[in-house]
């Protein structure tokens, strides 16, 4: 026995490090630093549990201290470019991320790490070539991209499928021992596991509460597997009353989560996240429920065969793109994706002056995350300022850096950066409240709106899209045709710009869409929550009867229900 081995302890930090027994972790990584204070490994460790932790500065400091003992660890500067991006400082995490390629040119992932900063600062310097290289990369089967971040630029839904298969098998595998092995559970009511990162004031769990609330009681026991914290806001407090359980599973690790959800016997669980955000993809892999099921906070396959289903609609997945999805499709009738109807708008609309924008000129707005602000579409978007005198494009504020870049940008083509307006950070009522001061939003691609349209199209401004070739790319239009406006489709970017210059110089055409908005949605299926919930536990059903009887996971459409709920009016 030999208890002084520096190394040996750092191989047990890194070993629990993977298990998510953070403790322990921190304990052998201590250890190693007592023996060994140079060892750069084991503050490279550190980092990564702080950075698990949320526990920014000291995170960083780790990764600092290991860089200044090995300034060539390339996963040091992953580390640290990992925190400037949570800190939302996405150009110090480019920078970081270029550092990790000038290191290691083939380093798993990084080439896809650096593009999506560096689209969400809106920095868009050699990116053409980077994009080459990732699709070839993607092409070849090498590790270039991660799936979420690949979505803003994929071509196609066979080349996501690429992407998500290779990222599955390199850090989530199956594994050879499944928790569940069988068994069939009996109890009186289906047993629904909603499993997320993100059960607070974040985009799924805006979407997704007023499902939540509207599942029947009688047929459907609701848990929720929290791998993200409470926030205490409204949204959370409305989730806490939905479901029947809540689990705080952020703080064990994969195979006490798994055992965790097996013990509850869960018949469907569902996965909310994908590979977005504060995911457990690995609890997945181990099988903890009969049925596994890829659901709205990742919109491609997840490239894993331990996901059984996923949820979608004819539009979002055609037909013909079946085979690039290794899970079998559920097919829902109307639309996909859930919405709130109980979300207040605020009473008082701002002033034009109060949000700077002029008091005169058709107002473009885009409340898109920067990430999927493409240089083609923003050319477009210069082009109509162009052509639509006194307009004016009003951008979300997302971030620091990428006002400064896009109106460097539109300067360069051409184009008074003043034209662009920024929109800082309001509370959920007063941003919807405020929709009403544009005239037409304009969509993004090959990634759309997907919450921000149903935001658009709740607070009654008009979406106009470009029908792409991914699931990313064709939610604003599954969204549309569920509010009946499939006049606002183009089917080519040259019918996309020239759509928006007829509807900015045709008040009149503009003011019938906004009427007929107004109409559709009362009466058409986005916003009838009570027959849309009806479609998915429908489509629970089935899955759960096949799995029943023996029978293997299959795709399949769910009926459109014939009656019609009541909605919410704000």
């Amino acid at each position: 026995m030999k208890p002084d081995l520096d190394h040996a302890w750092l191989g047990r930090g890194n070993v629990f490090y993977e298990l998510r027994r953070l403790n322990e972790a921190f304990g052998a990584y201590d250890k190693a630093l007592s023996l060994n204070s140079e060892l750069a490994g084991a503050w490279l460790g550190r980092g990564h549990l702080f950075l698990e932790l949320r526990r920014y500065d000291e995170a960083r400091d780790a990764y600092d201290k290991a860089l200044s003992l090995k300034p060539n660890l390339a996963e040091a500067w992953v580390g640290r470019g990992n925190v400037w991006q949570r800190c939302g400082r996405h150009e110090e995490s480019a920078s970081d991320f270029a550092k990790v390629l000038a290191i290691e040119p083939e380093f798993p992932f990084a080439k896809g790490l650096l593009l999506h900063q560096k689209m969400l600062c809106c920095d868009w310097k050699e990116i053409g070539d980077l994009i080459e290289a990732i699709n070839s990369d993607v092409a070849s089967g090498k590790r270039s991209a991660e799936p979420f971040g690949y979505q803003a630029i994929a071509r196609s839904a066979r080349e996501l499928k690429r992407c998500a298969e290779m990222f599955a098998a390199d850090n989530y595998p199956r594994s050879e021992t499944p928790v569940w092995r069988g068994e069939r559970y009996s109890n009186d009511k289906i047993r629904i596991g909603y499993l997320s990162g993100e059960f607070r004031n974040k985009a799924v769990a805006i979407l997704m509460v007023e499902l939540y609330e509207l599942h029947d009681q009688n047929r459907f026991e609701l848990f929720g597997f929290d791998n993200g914290w409470d926030d205490g806001s409204e949204i959370r407090g409305r989730i806490n009353k939905a479901f029947d359980t809540i689990v705080d599973i952020r703080h064990l690790d994969d195979l006490q989560a798994t055992a965790t959800i097996k013990q509850k016997q869960i018949d469907i669980l569902i996965n909310l996240n994908g590979y977005m955000g504060e995911h457990r993809t690995r609890v997945f892999s181990y099988r903890p429920s009969p049925l596994q099921v890829s659901y709205l906070g990742f919109p491609a396959t997840m490239g894993a065969e331990y996901i059984d289903y996923i949820i979608a609609d004819p539009c979002v997945i055609p037909p013909e793109q079946e085979d690039c999805y290794v899970e079998k499709i559920v097919y829902l009738p109307e639309n996909y994706l859930a919405v709130d109807t109980k979300r207040l708008i605020a009473d008082r609309q701002p002033t034009r002056s109060e949000a700077m924008l002029p008091e005169t000129g058709f107002v473009f707005c885009c409340f898109n995350n920067t990430y999927k602000v493409t240089p083609e579409i923003f050319e477009i978007w210069m082009r109509l300022l162009r052509k639509v005198n006194g307009s004016t494009l009003w951008l979300l504020e997302s971030n620091a850096t990428a006002p400064r870049n896009l109106r460097q940008e539109a300067s360069r083509l051409g184009i008074e950066p003043e034209r662009l307006v920024f929109a800082p950070h309001a509370n959920l009522p007063e941003h919807l409240a405020r929709h009403r001061l544009a005239d037409l939003f304009l969509d993004t691609l090959p990634y759309n709106a997907h919450t921000t349209a149903v935001d658009a199209l709740w607070a009654g401004l008009p979406v106009l899209t470009c029908l792409g070739s991914t699931f990313p790319g064709r939610v604003a239009a599954s969204l549309l045709q569920a509010i009946g406006l499939p006049e606002l489709i183009a089917r080519s970017l040259e019918d996309y710009e020239a759509m928006a210059v007829r509807l900015a110089q045709a008040p009149e055409l503009l003011a019938s869409l906004k009427a007929k908005l107004a109409q559709t949605r009362a009466t058409y299926p986005l916003f009838d929550s009570k027959r849309f919930v009806r479609h998915m536990e429908a489509a629970y059903s089935t899955m759960w009867e096949r799995q029943q009887r023996g029978e293997p996971p299959a795709g399949f459409s769910v009926a459109p229900n014939s009656v019609r709920g009541n909605r919410s009016r704000t």
